[in-house]
């Protein structure tokens, strides 16, 4: 897959700020991926088959992580009204998730599967998840998150030249594909 290319498809699919991902720089960290808890997160943990404790577990995310030589980093940024604006951080996330299917949808083919998508929060493929009731039906699609991979995403953005935190009453979800 050429790198200029996988951009010009997540500009395509609605991403504010796309950039290049060091992939060699990726740290597959245990301390950020123990922040994914019941206590920490409501949506997804304990809930898919992409968060924890279900989550793949970080050995396994380095190893297909050290597959691959190049990526691209994504992200989507909301206005919001002010810092209490959780319909605005909802709608930030909603289509931050739906680009973020339409790009992995279209790398995954352009690819022919040789793709690791990490997204931002708990898989959105299904309009439901299986967990715990029977196994994932995409497993080879399924998109684990950044944190549940155990990448601190203030530092990868902060690595791959974007920022984290873009200004007051904003919310920026980040996201990322590695080929």
């Amino acid at each position: 897959m050429d790198n200029e290319k996988a951009k010009t498809i997540a500009r395509e699919s609605g991403f504010e700020h796309v950039g290049s991902l060091d992939v060699g720089g990726l740290e597959f960290r245990q301390d950020i991926r123990d922040m994914c808890n019941p206590e920490a997160c409501t949506q997804g943990y304990g809930k898919s088959w992409s968060c924890p404790p279900e989550a793949p577990p970080l050995e396994e995310l380095r190893d297909k992580a050290e597959k691959y030589r190049q990526g691209i980093i994504v992200q989507t940024i909301g206005q919001l009204e002010d810092s209490f604006d959780f319909a605005g951080i909802m709608e930030a996330g909603g289509r931050h998730m739906k680009a973020f299917n339409r790009l992995a949808d279209v790398l995954f083919d352009e690819t022919g599967g040789q793709m690791l998508p990490l997204g931002a929060g708990p898989c959105s493929l299904c309009s439901e998840c299986t967990y715990p009731d029977s196994s994932c039906r995409l497993p080879d699609r399924r998109i684990t998150s950044m944190e549940a991979s155990g990448l601190f995403v203030s530092q990868v953005c902060k690595a791959n030249s974007l920022e984290y935190n873009n200004g007051e009453n904003t919310m920026t979800f980040t996201s990322c594909c590695l080929y």
